[in-house]
């Protein structure tokens, strides 16, 4: 295959590195044109460097030429025909759902301890169950995001700068944008070009969905309402205030379809210093924040949704299992944990008036424990200031030094 440019991203590869050559399947995951397929061409140089020799199969399932490819049989006559029996290879597959039980090629390949082997997939759902069902601890796998704040810096070539950040807040990180010129309206007939083709190929086709009208609208109730505890009765109960009637199981089925695609994430609420997991009222955040602007639209009375938004998807690319917190009858924005490290986020706009002030630093100030606790703005704090222990700090540096 010929070689691919790209910008390394680090914060995966250091991922991939241990990896190599071990046997175990390894799994990128993540909503369509994050970048997994450049992160297949990174290991694949890697292998190049460690093992010049090794012999690479590269299998594109949305290259027209491994249409072929369509079962695992297909799958397996391929490997064989490609690689002779007494020869090591490294086997990548990119999309990997779309090939019909791919799992049972996967488990025979990896049998034989001669193939290293990597793939990629957007349907996390899937990928999860149908590997489980017959790979258990025999593969693992590496969720990828869209571009960081701080990637997004290095793949524009941007200073950090507050100029950048609003580009960020509007634009999002899907990483082809590179590619496109800066103008806004080009970027955004990008983004809902990509939300289509997800829309249509990973969910309404692979799902078999009939009311797509519905399942649009769906979407752009989850943008306008970022930030709020959503449950499917709420949302079936004010759609049919709008005369949509809608059961509270379909709402529950379609909400489910677009996690498995990623479009959008659950994110449960739990009660602070506590195990209890509460399994009524949730938020809902999207993967990547320009999409949800490209079908939403931007404007500036929904910034503080945005900055949730992008706060949340920070703590996720950082490694954190975020969740709402709830404390007595108060809420947290965000509490995030990584093993026995826990940090709590309040974020707003503008902490203008005394009582949005007294708010947000007030619920966590009723948290009595040493963990680190923010306040998130975008006022003008250099660089941070400390309240009673609680950190005030600017997007801009939260985004730029807290991983």
């Amino acid at each position: 295959m010929k070689a691919k440019e790209y910008i390394k991203r680090s914060i995966y590869f250091e991922k991939i590195r241990p990896l190599i050559n071990q046997q175990l399947i390894k799994v990128f995951v993540g909503q369509r044109r994050v970048g997994k397929s450049n992160l297949l061409y990174q290991a694949i140089d890697e292998i190049k460097r460690l093992t010049p020799g090794k012999k690479i199969l590269f299998v594109d399932k949305e290259d027209y030429q491994y249409d072929h490819i369509r079962d695992y049989h297909d799958l397996m006559a391929f490997v064989k025909r490609e690689i002779k029996d007494d020869a090591e290879a490294a086997l990548f597959i990119d999309e990997i759902q779309e090939i019909d039980q791919f799992q049972k090629a996967l488990r025979s390949l990896l049998s034989e301890g001669r193939f290293d082997i990597y793939c990629t997939g957007s349907n996390a759902k899937l990928l999860s169950g149908e590997l489980a069902t017959v790979l258990t601890g025999r593969y693992i796998e590496i969720p990828v995001h869209p571009l960081s704040y701080l990637e997004y810096l290095t793949f524009h070539q941007l200073e950090n700068t507050k100029e950048a950040l609003q580009k960020y807040l509007v634009q999002g990180g899907m990483p082809y944008l590179i590619h496109l010129p800066g103008e806004e309206e080009v970027v955004m007939q990008y983004l809902k070009t990509v939300f289509n083709t997800i829309l249509y190929k990973d969910i309404v086709s692979r799902f078999n969905i009939r009311n797509t009208n519905f399942l649009e609208a769906l979407v752009k109730f989850i943008g306008d309402n970022l930030g709020s505890l959503l449950s499917a009765k709420k949302i079936s109960d004010f759609l049919k205030s709008q005369r949509i009637n809608i059961s509270v199981q379909v709402v529950i089925d379609y909400l489910s379809h677009l996690e498995a695609a990623q479009v959008v994430r659950k994110v449960q609420r739990a009660e602070v210093g506590g195990k209890k997991i509460f399994e009524i009222g949730e938020k809902h955040y999207f993967e990547d924040v320009g999409i949800r602007n490209a079908i939403v639209g931007y404007r500036v009375d929904h910034i503080h949704k945005i900055l949730e938004n992008v706060v949340y998807n920070h703590m996720v690319i950082s490694g954190y299992e975020v969740f709402v917190g709830k404390h007595d009858q108060r809420e947290i924005d965000f509490m995030c944990k990584k093993g026995d490290e826990i940090k709590y986020i309040q974020v707003a706009y503008i902490l203008a008036e005394q009582a949005t002030i007294d708010r947000e630093f007030g619920n966590l100030l009723k948290i009595r424990d040493n963990h680190p606790k923010f306040v998130i703005s975008m006022d003008d704090v250099l660089p941070q200031t400390n309240r009673d222990g609680i950190i005030h700090t600017h997007l801009q540096t939260f985004l730029s030094e807290y991983q």
